[in-house]
């Protein structure tokens, strides 16, 4: 029981970093019904974005335990800001000149992108690893027996109420505010949006943002998580994520992030009781078994076409 606890909670903690970069893959499908393909490398660019900050934050502030926490703070904010920068171009570059065009025109874009963005982090980064000092290292004991203990580290809670928080967040704004009903607007008829006064580019443009956003937040608890990036990193987490969207139900921030929750639960599990080899087989043969019951996912509502 004590081994299953402690790999709940460090499913949990990778679960929440997947459910963050789902949801921007859910915001974006759900509005232009388009799977950005991207999405996954500018994960992996939020986290050299917050390593480069990080470096520079600390040679000014320190490495103090008070100063730490203030450090990510900056960092958090920068990567954020600069990581929506990133996509905000990306959007208006490279999709919205063939928002028009046949619908695989996007995907193809989508794809050359990504492809760009790994090059571009290896010529200016390098292709070897990159590493922090370990952060946030001290743990709490909640149970502890003769043979094992359960424990659960700061930067663990850290990621998981982070995730939380950011979800209740979006969602609200989502679903309570004028761009979220903008938002939605544009999701169930984008002609009829724009007749009605809505700002569709605009609208879109916010999305990108919001979704790079979150892939920052993601990106920097990547990076205090496992103390390394590498260019290649965005690949496999981009992939899982999408999975995370497309089982929860895509177009849902909820089910993206319990999706993303189930992928890293999977994961974790299979590798503590069975064989490390085949942890990304398991997460998605269980998403093949859910599709095939729930096409339109856990929390995914089916398409309802109109005549």
């Amino acid at each position: 029981m004590e081994v299953f606890l402690q790999q709940l909670i460090n499913g949990l903690t990778l679960g929440s970093i997947y459910g963050l970069i789902a949801i921007g893959y859910t915001m974006v499908f759900g509005i232009i019904g388009m799977v950005n393909f991207a999405h996954g490398d500018i994960f992996m660019l939020s986290a050299f974005i917050a390593l480069i900050f990080f470096m520079l934050v600390t040679s000014v502030l320190g490495m103090g335990a008070g100063m730490i926490l203030l450090a990510l703070v900056i960092v958090l904010a920068l990567a954020m800001f600069f990581t929506s920068l990133w996509n905000w171009t990306i959007e208006r570059v490279a999709y919205r000149p063939l928002r028009g065009s046949f619908r695989l025109a996007p995907l193809i874009s989508a794809i050359g992108m990504s492809i760009f963005l790994v090059n571009f982090v290896q010529v200016v980064q390098g292709p070897r690893n990159k590493s922090i000092p370990p952060l946030l290292n001290k743990s709490i004991t909640l149970i502890e027996s003769a043979t094992y203990s359960v424990q659960i580290s700061y930067k663990q809670i850290v990621i998981i109420l982070t995730t939380a928080v950011l979800l209740a967040a979006f969602w609200y704004i989502v679903q309570k505010t004028p761009l979220g009903r903008a938002q939605r607007a544009c999701e169930q008829d984008r002609k009829m949006a724009a007749l009605l006064g809505i700002d569709v580019d605009r609208t879109i443009s916010i999305t990108f943002v919001m979704g790079a956003a979150l892939a920052a937040v993601a990106g920097v608890m990547y990076l205090v998580l496992y103390g390394v990036v590498n260019f290649a990193d965005g690949f496999t987490p981009g992939v899982k994520a999408f999975t995370a969207a497309v089982l929860g139900g895509i177009g849902s921030l909820p089910g993206a992030v319990i999706g993303g929750l189930l992928i890293g639960l999977i994961e974790v599990m299979w590798s503590a009781y069975f064989t490390i080899d085949y942890k990304d087989v398991a997460a998605f043969c269980i998403l093949a078994i859910v599709l095939v019951f729930m096409p339109s996912g856990i929390l995914g509502r089916p398409e309802v076409e109109k005549v």
